[in-house]
C-alpha cells in the first residue's frame, strides 16, 4: 500500500542529533518516515548545527542534507532573513513592539519561504502537514483544506512569563513580560484552527489546554535513543561531577553559573579533589574564565562523543530552574544510568520518583548535600542509576514514541 504523504515545516535543520530540540525532531521525523513520505522544508538556525562542524556552516548543511535525504523523500533548506539583516534578532525585537504580531512569531517571516510552500500545496497532495512550532504559523495560510498539526516544544508564552518572573533586569523583565502576553493572545486565538497539537509533556497539554480547551492535544514525549545511550562499562572517575547543555540556551547558562558560583564553593568546603565538568557548544565568556580561574572546573565546550563523558561522570547535576518543555539532557542521563541531582523544573513532564530515579534539590545547600551523600555511597548511586535506565526504557524510548505520534495523526486526518 502507498504511504500516506507528510510535509515536515520545520524551523530549524534537524541534524545532528545532539541534544535538545535538535534530538526530538530528528528521532520524530525518523519515526514518522516509517509510515509516511516525508517531505522536510527546514529554516537554518546556523548556531544550533554549525558547532558541531567546527562552525563549518556550508559542511554542516551538506552533511545534514545527506542525511535526512535518507529518511524524507524531499529536503529543503532556507536562510531566516531576520537573523541576516544588518540589525539582526536585537533590531527585530524592538521593531516588534510596534507590531500587531509579537517578535516570537515575526522571527520567522520569510518572503521566499513562504512562496515555496504555496508552490508545494499547487504540486503536492500531502495528507496532512506537520508545523513544529507555533513561530511558524504564518504558513499555515498556504495549506488550506489540509489537516495541519501544530508541535509545541514548549509553551511558549508560558515560558516567556516564567522568564519575566525570574528575570533581575527590569527593562529585561518588562520586555519578556508584554511578549509573553501578546504571544499567550497569539495563541489563544490561533490553536483553535489547528486539527491537533503535540506537547512533550501532561503538563504542557494541560497549560494548552487552558488556552485552547476545545482543542485536540496529544502529548508525545521527549524521548531518547535507548540503544544510543546506554552504558559500556567504562570506568567510573572519582568525584565528578557533569553538566551537559548546548551554551546559546538562556536557561543552560544560568543553570552553569548557579553551578560554578553558588554550589561549588559549598562543595570545596567539604569535598577534596572534586571536579566539575561542563559540555556543550558556544559557551560563553563567563562560562569560559573558569577555565582559567579554577582548577576544579573544567569548560569542556563541544565533545564529539558526549556518551563517554557521560558515563565515566560520578554524577549527573542539572539544576535548570526556567524553560518549558521536558529536558533531553535529562532523558540522555536516564538512558546512560547515571545516578542524577537536579531542580525539580529540570524533569517537568518526565516521570520520575524522588529518592527513587533521581535526587531533587532546591537550593545550593540541598545540591551539596545531595552530592556529598552520594558521593560516599556508591550503592545508591548504582540502585539510582538501574532504576534511571529502566525508565528509560520502559517509558521514553522513541521507537514507541514515534509510533504513538503516527496513531495520533492516523486517527486525526482518518487516512
Amino acid at each position: 500500500m502507498e504511504k500516506r504523504k507528510l510535509l515536515w515545516v520545520s524551523h530549524l535543520v534537524p541534524y545532528p542529533p545532539k541534544g535538545g530540540v535538535l534530538q526530538r525532531s530528528y528521532y520524530l521525523l525518523k519515526e514518522l518516515s516509517r509510515h509516511y513520505t516525508v517531505d522536510l522544508v527546514a529554516f537554518n538556525q546556523a548556531s544550533l548545527i554549525a558547532p558541531f562542524y567546527q562552525n563549518n556552516i556550508e559542511k554542516a548543511l551538506s552533511e545534514a542534507k545527506q542525511h535526512l535525504s535518507n529518511i524524507c523523500n524531499h529536503v529543503e533548506f532556507f536562510p531566516i532573513p531576520n537573523e541576516a539583516g544588518r540589525s539582526g534578532k536585537l533590531g527585530l525585537a524592538l521593531k516588534s513592539l510596534l507590531t500587531r504580531a509579537p517578535y516570537t512569531i515575526n522571527w520567522l517571516r520569510s518572503s521566499e519561504f513562504e512562496r515555496y510552500l504555496h508552490q508545494l500545496a499547487k504540486t503536492e497532495n500531502y495528507d496532512l502537514v506537520h508545523f513544529d512550532t507555533i513561530s511558524l504559523d504564518i504558513f499555515r495560510h498556504c495549506f488550506n483544506g489540509v489537516p495541519c498539526f501544530l508541535d509545541h516544544h514548549n509553551i511558549e508564552s508560558h515560558m516567556l512569563l516564567r522568564r519575566a518572573g525570574n528575570e533581575p533586569n527590569p527593562l529585561k523583565k518588562l520586555y519578556f513580560f508584554q511578549e509573553g502576553l501578546r504571544l499567550k493572545r497569539y495563541e489563544q486565538r490561533v490553536c483553535p484552527l489547528y486539527d491537533g497539537h503535540i506537547t512533550c509533556s501532561d503538563i504542557d497539554t494541560e497549560r494548552l489546554r487552558a488556552l485552547t480547551p476545545n482543542s485536540s492535544i496529544k502529548t508525545i514525549p521527549n524521548g531518547v535513543d535507548t540503544h544510543f545511550f546506554k552504558p559500556k562499562g567504562l570506568e567510573q572517575e572519582e568525584r565528578t561531577l557533569i553538566f551537559v547543555g548546548t551554551m546559546n540556551w538562556y536557561p543552560n547558562i544560568e543553570a552553569v553559573l548557579y553551578l560554578c558560583n553558588q554550589v561549588m564553593p559549598l562543595l570545596r568546603d567539604r569535598c577534596d579533589n572534586i571536579t566539575l565538568k561542563i559540555i556543550g557548544a558556544n559557551p560563553p565568556a563567563e562560562i569560559l574564565k573558569f577555565n582559567s580561574t579554577t582548577t576544579d572546573i573544567k569548560v569542556l565546550g563541544f565533545v564529539d562523543e558526549i556518551r563517554d563523558h557521560i558515563e565515566k561522570a560520578t554524577l549527573y547535576v542539572c539544576p535548570i530552574m526556567d524553560g518549558g518543555g521536558t529536558k533531553l539532557k535529562i532523558l540522555d542521563a536516564l538512558g546512560m544510568g547515571k545516578a542524577i541531582v537536579a531542580h525539580r523544573i529540570a524533569s517537568e513532564g518526565i516521570d520520575v520518583m524522588e529518592g527513587q530515579d533521581i535526587i531533587f534539590a532546591d537550593t545550593p545547600t540541598e545540591y551539596c548535600t545531595a552530592i556529598v551523600n552520594l558521593l560516599s555511597d556508591p550503592e545508591k548511586r548504582t540502585r539510582l542509576g538501574e532504576a534511571a535506565r529502566k525508565v528509560a526504557i520502559e517509558r521514553y524510548d522513541f521507537e514507541s514514541i514515534g509510533q504513538s505520534l503516527s496513531n495520533y495523526y492516523l486517527e486525526r486526518t482518518g487516512h
